[in-house]
């Protein structure tokens, strides 16, 4: 998957840092072309840095005459060797020299000879995004079949405070990669699906102001989330308290309770044709929770925990013609623990992963996994970006979905 990504000139540039790396997290090789105002925000250094390519600010080089051969037909080149074309931050300006046709530097040009998916993701000021002009620009593009992910509400740079703050970067990737998935037809795997999906932790009552939890951030489960939504699956993702958008295209159920995310998943079961039970669960809570907070008046507080239902095994007795995947986040024995927990809990897969590695599992953007397969297989996947490996984790799931006997 190969995105051309071209940055525009204004306070957002700083933000196409992200995308960049937000786009290859979720396995997409980037070339970064700036602008002559792009370059007055952010240097290439730091795009070069990112993405370990050379970056683009100029339609001509000056250096010797085959080399200003070669600048002068870089553009088609890029144009033919890329899947997509993301801009962002679209200026203004830059709207009105794609809907005009106007072709002036590298980007303009590229944008004349590109015949794939254009995504443009606008920002700016709050009045040039509502003025006539820019939005009959935006209607000449979107209707060109082009992609216009708006801008966010929210206090702009100039101080004022309305629309035209660019979207976050990881919507905007997550948009570009769905739209590419599917048009690289890997819907087929999951197209009529229906994936019930759990992400991130419980919190369990102490008081009115305490409560235990874990360190799960729920990046697994929202990859897994918007790597099956891109691939045509209808996904329902039930989520505990996390801090992180809600993917595109999704629906969700927000919970915070391990009764209240049990209960969701059994109130959701019968529309599902794949659950994949990703969320940390709190293995214990307290049943009777006192109606006032707990004073701080003894040497020692004493809690008597019980312990909160085993969604994933419930659903295992229940599954009929589903396909089950489970997780398990251990500390030693890896495989052994994934296949006890494969087989206790009637899964068909059980993604095991070691926690406490540095820059993996828990709070990282990162995961190394083992898939313990029903067929007695065990799939190691590489440390990786989560959305890559929720692309191998799905990849498994439509093997074992293909299966003689697994349509409910």
């Amino acid at each position: 998957m190969r995105v051309a990504l071209g940055v525009g000139g204004g306070i957002a540039a700083y933000k196409a840092a992200e995308l960049a790396r937000a786009l290859q997290e979720r396995g997409a090789a980037v070339q970064v072309i700036m602008t002559d105002a792009a370059l007055e925000f952010i240097t290439p250094l730091t795009f070069a840095a990112l993405t370990g390519q050379k970056v683009i600010t100029s339609l001509f080089s000056n250096r010797g005459a085959d080399e200003v051969l070669s600048s002068a037909v870089e553009h088609i080149h890029v144009a033919q060797s890329h899947d997509a074309l993301l801009v962002a931050p679209a200026t203004a300006d830059l709207l009105a020299k794609f809907a005009h046709g106007l072709a002036g530097d590298f980007l303009t040009t590229t944008y004349l000879a590109f015949t794939g998916p254009v995504i443009l993701a606008p920002a700016m000021n709050t009045n040039m995004w509502l003025h006539a002009a820019t939005q009959s620009n935006l209607e000449a593009l979107r209707g060109r079949g082009h992609l216009i992910i708006e801008p966010e509400e929210g206090l702009l740079a100039c101080g004022t405070s309305g629309p035209g703050r660019l979207a976050e970067p990881g919507r905007i990737a997550g948009e570009v990669v769905r739209m590419l998935t599917a048009r690289r037809g890997m819907a087929e795997g999951m197209a009529g699906e229906t994936v019930l999906l759990t992400a991130g932790p419980t919190q369990e009552a102490l008081d009115p102001v305490r409560y235990i939890t874990n360190r799960s951030s729920g990046k697994m489960g929202y990859a897994l989330a918007e790597a099956a939504a891109s691939r045509g699956a209808r996904v329902i993702l039930v989520s505990g308290p996390v801090n992180l958008p809600a993917p595109a295209g999704v629906e969700m159920v927000r919970v915070r309770t391990a009764v209240e995310m049990r209960d969701a998943v059994m109130a959701r079961l019968e529309e599902a044709t794949i659950v994949i039970k990703a969320a940390a669960v709190a293995d214990y809570h307290l049943r009777e929770i006192p109606a006032q907070k707990t004073k701080k008046a003894a040497a020692q507080w004493t809690l008597n925990l019980e312990p909160t239902p085993d969604i994933l095994a419930e659903v295992g007795r229940n599954k009929g013609g589903r396909l089950l995947v489970g997780f398990a986040a251990e500390t030693q024995n890896l495989e052994a623990e994934g296949r006890r927990k494969l087989e206790t809990k009637n899964c068909d897969m059980v993604v095991a992963n070691l926690v406490g590695q540095p820059g993996a599992g828990f709070e990282s953007d990162a995961n190394e996994v083992t898939l313990v397969l029903r067929t007695g297989e065990s799939v190691a996947v590489p440390r990786a970006g989560k959305r890559v490996v929720a692309d191998r984790i799905l990849d498994q799931v439509v093997k074992l979905r293909r299966e003689p006997g697994r349509t409910p």
